[in-house]
């Protein structure tokens, strides 16, 4: 399980990444394909470092929102 931060990019696609695997960032047309893509982008970091022989980091992001 990850968390993933969603947010509208400046293309008018949701970018999704995950803070917690590093560089692994997708997006799309509406919220539900960008989640649907970055859960296709994690099931491949995530099989590209075990390939690789290197650790899988686990999750430790923690959220905090501030209101400006």
């Amino acid at each position: 399980m990850r968390q993933v931060i969603i947010y509208p990019g400046e293309d008018g696609y949701w970018v999704a990444e995950v803070p917690s695997l590093s560089g692994c960032v997708s997006q799309g047309s509406t919220r539900e394909e960008a989640i649907a893509s970055i859960r296709d982008a994690i099931e491949v970091w995530v099989d590209v470092m075990a390939e690789r022989g290197e650790a899988i980091p686990p999750e430790s992001f923690d959220a905090q929102v501030c209101v400006v």
